[in-house]
């Protein structure tokens, strides 16, 4: 099996290698396709190629070079695309059969547009689970995605093709978004890096869902760069916000910043693994100056994934087919009354899918209260490292679905919608978080972290990822022989939405809130990370 070494190599290397001729555009095409051609049958990370278009596309760039014109930052760097935005040839299907037939010819999304202006060639669009909604990668049009380094198990999602692809060596960036963990998930259950950018920070018009040709732009959605390093975020995310690339050089201290820890919530599961990475990343930030301290925001765990369920699910349902999402308000009034009883069920999931715009506004009231709630916090701390799931790449589950599904933490069943905890703040509060891996030891599946940061200052938050990430040792490829199995590529057929709920005796229960009247927990000093 091709090793490809120069497969591995940080975009900011294959940028130097075209600049300085010692590869041309259309050379390093095809060294990323020769990859795909090995590495993608066994986890069918990229599920449509364009590569006429795109080896067109590196001849004209090879051309501009020798003319002493480079067309941007990405000038000839091969990279694929998560097939829920739309680019020019490959229309985004987003995994769903019924957008499996538009026109080819289509305008590429607000954030592909910019790349491809930056020089970037784009050859092909990586696997999504169907319209975008699971945190694993499975759809009927295009089947299933796998783990790189465990073929039994979930690259995540919903940019999983993403995460495997990278990982893979078949591309050194790719464009993903996150509404739900979906840039986080994969790039920690496949040691990879991301950038879920502060919301607005990079366009996502173009982006499906919703459904194609939409002008709006959804709450809580946003685009954001993966890569196999954190400089490479860096890089990625100027192209995509239009800032001008300017030397910066890796933060080598992280003196006299102060950065908090929070690693444990009675409400949110966490797997000792997933503890023990965020403790050796604290120890990390240690050694490089940092005040390193336990400080948990002031905010109630419970109700911040209520309050991120109240957001969340109208603008799912507004993906819904029309009859579904009529029967679901007509529904409305039985299933408020089931959902005060039951943590999170299909009273619950009826209810906030139906919710009103009066409902919205009251969940939006809330929201901005713990807004105000975290720029206090980050008043005093620089960052926040959490957990980014409960735990690390879970086997492959193909039954039930959000509402019935369980998964194990330790050994100890989880409900499946508990995977968003930790991602829930950042997600809700529209804080930049960067994932990163942390060093795993031979027979370990791969475990990032979570490094959480002001809304706005995504440069800064970048600067500490980048700083802790030299000093952990970043980025480890999996093991080629993970590769070797070739499984068959499960495709599904869509999953129908929960039934509207059926009307029962409601079991009175006191609402959740999630900012209490009481001052913000001091901080404890961090216990010292296991070795």
């Amino acid at each position: 099996m091709t090793q490809a070494p120069n497969i591995f190599l940080s975009a900011r290397t294959q940028l130097n290698r075209l600049a300085l001729g010692q590869v041309s555009a259309v050379d390093l095409l095809e060294e990323h396709v020769a990859r795909f051609l090995v590495a993608n049958p066994a986890v069918n990370a990229v599920v449509r190629t364009d590569l006429d278009a795109a080896r067109m596309r590196a001849r004209e760039l090879d051309q501009l070079l020798k003319s002493g014109a480079p067309a941007g930052p990405l000038h000839g760097l091969p990279m694929t695309i998560k097939d829920t935005f739309d680019v020019d040839g490959m229309p985004a299907t987003s995994g769903a059969p019924e957008y499996a037939k538009r026109p080819a010819r289509t305008t590429d999304a607000a954030a592909v547009a910019r790349l491809r202006a930056a020089g970037a060639v784009i050859w092909g669009k990586t696997n999504t689970p169907y319209l975008a909604g699971d945190s694993q990668t499975s759809n009927p049009l295009h089947g299933r995605t796998s783990n790189p380094w465990d073929l039994t198990r979930t690259p995540g999602g919903s940019s999983g093709g993403a995460a495997a692809a990278l990982a893979t060596g078949m591309t050194p960036l790719e464009l993903g978004s996150d509404i739900g963990g979906s840039l986080r998930f994969p790039a920690h259950f496949c040691g990879v890096a991301a950038l879920k950018p502060t919301f607005g920070r990079a366009p996502i018009i173009g982006h499906v869902p919703p459904a194609p040709g939409s002008l709006a732009v959804r709450d809580l959605n946003v685009a954001g760069p993966m890569a196999r390093d954190v400089a490479d975020l860096r890089l990625m995310f100027n192209v995509l916000t239009g800032v001008a690339d300017a030397a910066q050089p890796r933060r080598s201290s992280l003196r006299a910043l102060r950065i908090g820890v929070w690693a444990e919530d009675k409400a949110f599961p966490v797997s000792a693994d997933c503890r023990s990475a965020v403790e050796t990343t604290a120890e990390a930030a240690g050694e490089l100056g940092a005040q390193v301290l336990v400080a948990k925001p002031d905010l109630d765990g419970t109700a911040l994934i209520d309050l991120y369920l109240q957001l969340l699910l109208p603008l799912l349902a507004a993906d819904m087919p029309g009859p579904l999402l009529k029967a679901l308000e007509a529904g409305r009034p039985i299933a408020k009354i089931m959902a005060r009883g039951e943590p999170f069920g299909r009273g619950k999931w009826a209810a906030y899918s139906a919710a009103t715009h009066h409902d919205w506004l009251r969940a939006d009231e809330n929201r901005r209260r713990l807004k105000r709630t975290m720029s206090d916090f980050f008043s005093r701390w620089h960052a926040l490292i959490t957990p980014v799931a409960p735990t690390g790449a879970f086997p492959h589950v193909e039954t039930g679905d959000a509402v019935t599904r369980v998964l194990s933490v330790d050994g100890k069943a989880i409900p499946y919608h508990m995977l968003h905890g930790w991602i829930a703040l950042a997600t809700v509060c529209h804080l930049p978080a960067v994932v990163i891996p942390v060093p795993r030891r031979p027979g370990q599946l791969p475990c990032g972290v979570q490094i959480i940061g002001p809304e706005g200052r995504d440069e800064d938050v970048l600067a500490i990822a980048e700083a802790i990430e030299a000093q952990m040792g970043g980025f480890q490829r999996p093991p080629e022989d993970a590769l070797k199995a070739l499984p068959t590529v499960v495709k599904q057929k869509p999953k129908p939405a929960p039934k509207p709920a059926r009307q029962v005796k409601a079991r009175p229960a006191k609402a959740a809130k999630v900012e209490k009247a009481r001052p913000a927990p001091k901080a404890k000093p961090l216990k010292p990370a296991k070795k």
